[in-house]
């Protein structure tokens, strides 16, 4: 197990940028002028469409260099070469917000990670629809938000939520198998910070009882998929996904208990590797620097 970030003396850089000769060595140049020591360096070259992207884990031994000082001073080095950058304190958890509705198997998983330090977040808040899941947020000493949702609500429930984002300064919001589509506006002013889950199959099952109706067309893989939220519903870019193989033996309900071991796994590794700042987005698409 590796060592825990020392507070304020470990930063995790992340950027991407136009493909050019000379950017890992303007980066370690910069650190080094900086006082950085680099601990893991992962970069990646996208030929086709000409962008380079990278993640330096690095911590800083003179103990007068800041974070502030740090941003400050990448900016004419970004500047030069139109890099578009996060800089982070490497040991400071992500605060994340977890909406849910009636499946509370995700929601379970990332609060017993988080309180056995599985999951680097703190999670100031669960929203939900529903009040299903206020006695287990309650037992995991989370507050517990309950907003519900109708037709005619939709638009406050939502500025419900964003109010709570902004008061609770959230990082990420996570959507635990919380069953309700977000307008466009909330996922524009989201973007790139909210992460949803759900099933995968081959051929694909919308509606109510996917499972059933998997079983009823005999699939052989059950999975799962988790990305970050856009307006195109369940389009977003894709973070992380696995399978489960399944047969002809497995009733319904069975598959259901596979299924959800599968949501909860995969949901987990894409909010872990955000949390990371492990993730970034290239288009339609991610860079997973794991």
């Amino acid at each position: 197990m590796s060592p825990r970030p020392q507070p304020g003396r470990e930063f995790v850089l992340t950027l991407s940028c136009p493909d050019r000769a000379g950017l890992v060595h303007a980066v370690a140049t910069y650190l080094v002028s900086h006082s950085g020591n680099i601990l893991e360096s992962q970069q990646f070259d996208d030929r086709r469409q000409d962008r380079f992207f990278m993640r330096v884990h690095f911590d800083v031994l003179d103990p007068d260099v800041s974070l502030a000082e740090l941003r400050t001073g990448f900016g004419p080095v970004a500047e030069a070469h139109r890099i578009t950058w996060q800089l982070h304190d490497a040991s400071t958890p992500t605060r994340t917000l977890i909406m849910v509705s009636k499946f509370g198997h995700c929601l379970n998983d990332l609060l017993f990670r988080r309180s056995t330090g599985a999951l680097k977040v703190d999670i100031p808040a669960i929203v939900s629809n529903h009040r299903t899941f206020e006695p287990l947020a309650r037992n995991y000493g989370v507050p517990f938000h309950h907003i519900p949702v109708t037709p005619e609500t939709k638009h406050e429930a939502e500025a419900r939520l964003l109010r709570l984002v902004d008061e609770l300064d959230v990082d990420l919001v996570v959507l635990a198998r919380y069953m309700q589509i977000l307008s466009d506006d909330l996922c524009k002013q989201l973007d790139g910070r909210a992460i949803n889950i759900h099933h995968s199959f081959l051929p694909s099952f919308k509606g109510a009882r996917p499972y059933v109706q998997a079983h009823e067309r005999g699939v052989k893989l059950v999975g799962a998929t988790a990305h970050y939220v856009t307006s195109d519903l369940d389009e977003g870019p894709i973070i992380e996904q696995d399978v489960v193989r399944v047969d002809h033996s497995r009733a319904p309900d069975e598959l259901v208990t596979m299924g959800r071991d599968v949501e909860a796994q995969v949901l987990a590794r894409a909010v872990e590797w955000h949390s990371e700042s492990r993730v970034l987005v290239n288009g339609n698409r991610t860079v997973v620097f794991r």
